[in-house]
Parts: structure tokens; C-alpha cells; sequence
């Protein structure tokens, strides 16, 4: 009977230490989850580009941490991510820099037109500037993780164009305060309408024109509604992702290096794609009915004007600040 009882207890024991031994297990391997908001749909490159880097942080932390990306404006709108971010209410998230212009010049800098209106070119403007844009994000609690450009935006139209003149009194698609002060310039009418909301707006009429890359024309099936494109390269916006700062600071050093070597990966991956995939966009949407058009020599004149403005309206703005950035970018 003691035998019994000394066996009996000596289960009970090895079975409470297992019991703690697992808890202790799973405590020291908690698992910390991060909120990623995006506006763009699952499709689109950059949020591929966005889901790979979160799969390369979680396969580099063994899961300690895990991102679950929320695609398609389906947290949070495209213009309140950042502030989001910011607040705390996602910890990390996706954002078209040119969104927040009005918060700070720097936003805009990326989507000056004709500033920076090749890969090439956009690559030196996003390092000239990369430095200032960290130092703001940091000034409002964040972190700037990475970069990647959209194709080179080009303009819209249901009808052929020859000159800026043709787009008067067009109800014009506006995704910034850039994108709208370009419309008022060719007398056209800006409607602000976000890329979640887009495709309605083309398939009730809201839209008549707009300026965007072959991925928008692409990822939300302008072809059926709009089918001439004028490949005038304007600029190439750039997507950024940002990271709360104080959510960042707690986590320990091997996590936040593994977050910034997959950031560092998404950034050369994602600029890599983005040239590759504009040339496929192009030969995509020429299948599917789309016009492609090289600019007449008067509307490559009427835009080249039209950036010479807001080249010159955005420095005023930027002050010496702005001045030095694109000094160093053109010393480049």
C-alpha cells in the first residue's frame, strides 16, 4: 500500500514539474504580434514585396515575431495608416509617402514632376533624401523600415490627348494634394479618390482621368473603363514602411536586427520588381486593350512646364532644408 502511495506521488510530482517546465516553455516563447494596414490589394507587388518581408521576420525570429498584414485599406484607409502607426494603433504599417504632403514637404519631394522621372534618378533622389525623411519620421515616434517606388506615373484618358489643354474640365482622379495641384494646373477638376475606392469611381463615371502607374492600371482594371495611356513619367512615388518606435525598442536586440536585415532585403528586392514589372504591366495591359502612348512634343512641353511650377512652389515651401536635398541628389 506505501509502495502504491510513493508511486502514485512521485507521478503527481513529475507531472506538476512537466506541467510548469511547459509553462515556463511557452512563457519564454511568447510570441509578440505586430498589425501591418496597407491599402493595396493582395496582388500588387508592393504587397507582395510587404508579405515576404514579413515572412523572412518571422522565419528569421523562429516566430517569435509574426506580422499579419491587413491588405486593401481593410484596417485602416490609405490616409489614416500613418497616424495609426504613429498612435500605436498598428504597430507597423504600409504608406505612399506623397499621402501626407501637407503634413511636411519631404512627403512630396518623391512626387515633384519630372524631378526624378527615372529609376535611376529616383533611386539617387530617394538616398539624397533618406536621411532628412528619417530624421522626421523619428521626430513623430517612428521608424522608416524601407522604401520602394511605384512605376513611373503616367496619365489616363478615355480619348486621345495632344496638349495639357485637352484635360480642362475633366473630372481628374486626385490621390494627393500633388496629384490634385497638377489637375487645377491643366484646368482639369480633382476628385480625391483613394486606390481601395478606384474602381468604383471608374465604373460610375467619377473619373474621367488620372495620373498613376501601369500597376494601378493593372491591379485595378482601368483597361475596362479607361484605354489611352500617355507614358509622360512624371515620377515614381514611393511606398514606405514604418514601424512604431516604441514598439520597435521592445523587442530584444536579435529581434530588431532580424527586422532590419528583412527590411533591408525588401528594399532592394522590392525596386528590383518594380522595374521588371513595369515593362510586364505594359505588355499586360496592351493585351487587354490598352492603348500605349509616347507623349506629342507640346504635352511633354505643357508638363514639363507644369513641374517647373511645382518645382518651384514646393522649394519655397521646403526652404533651405529642401534646397540642400535636392542640391545633393543633383551632385549625384
Amino acid at each position: 500500500m506505501l509502495h502504491r502511495f510513493k508511486c502514485h506521488l512521485k507521478t503527481e510530482l513529475l507531472a506538476a514539474a512537466l506541467l510548469v517546465g511547459g509553462s515556463f516553455s511557452t512563457l519564454t516563447m511568447a510570441q509578440t504580434k505586430w498589425d501591418l494596414p496597407t491599402a493595396y490589394p493582395a496582388t500588387s507587388f508592393q504587397t507582395e514585396n510587404v508579405q515576404a518581408f514579413a515572412n523572412d521576420v518571422e522565419k528569421a525570429t523562429a516566430g517569435k515575431l509574426k506580422i499579419a498584414l491587413h491588405a486593401n485599406a481593410s484596417l485602416f484607409k490609405a490616409p489614416e495608416i500613418k497616424r495609426a502607426v504613429q498612435g500605436g494603433q498598428a504597430q507597423i504599417g504600409e504608406i505612399i509617402f506623397t499621402n501626407f504632403s501637407n503634413e511636411h514637404p519631404l512627403f512630396e519631394l518623391d512626387s515633384v514632376p519630372f524631378l526624378a522621372p527615372s529609376y535611376e534618378a529616383a533611386h539617387k533622389l530617394h538616398k539624397a533624401s533618406q536621411k532628412s525623411l528619417e530624421a522626421l519620421f523619428a521626430k513623430q515616434g517612428m521608424k522608416l523600415l524601407y522604401a520602394v517606388p511605384w512605376p513611373p506615373q503616367g496619365i489616363y484618358v478615355k480619348k486621345p490627348i495632344a496638349s495639357a489643354a485637352d484635360l480642362k474640365g475633366q473630372k481628374w482622379r486626385a490621390y494627393s494634394p500633388g496629384t490634385a495641384k497638377m489637375g487645377e494646373l491643366m484646368g482639369a477638376n480633382p476628385v480625391t479618390i483613394q486606390f481601395a475606392e478606384l474602381s468604383q469611381a471608374l465604373a460610375t463615371g467619377g473619373v474621367d482621368s488620372l495620373i498613376s502607374s501601369l500597376a494601378t492600371a493593372y491591379d485595378t482594371r482601368i483597361y475596362e473603363q479607361i484605354t489611352h495611356y500617355y507614358d509622360v513619367q512624371a515620377w515614381l512615388p514611393r511606398n514606405g514602411v514604418i514601424v512604431n518606435q516604441a514598439a520597435f525598442d521592445k523587442l530584444d536586440k536579435p529581434t530588431q536586427e532580424a527586422v532590419l536585415k528583412a527590411a533591408e532585403a525588401a528594399e532592394t528586392r522590392g525596386w528590383k520588381v518594380s522595374r521588371e514589372k513595369n515593362s510586364w504591366y505594359a505588355d499586360e495591359l496592351k493585351k487587354k486593350g490598352m492603348t500605349i502612348h509616347q507623349p506629342s512634343a507640346q504635352l511633354a512641353t505643357d508638363m514639363k512646364k507644369i513641374g517647373d511650377t511645382m518645382l518651384g512652389d514646393w522649394l519655397k515651401k521646403a526652404g533651405s532644408e529642401g534646397q540642400a536635398v535636392v542640391d545633393a541628389y543633383r551632385k549625384m
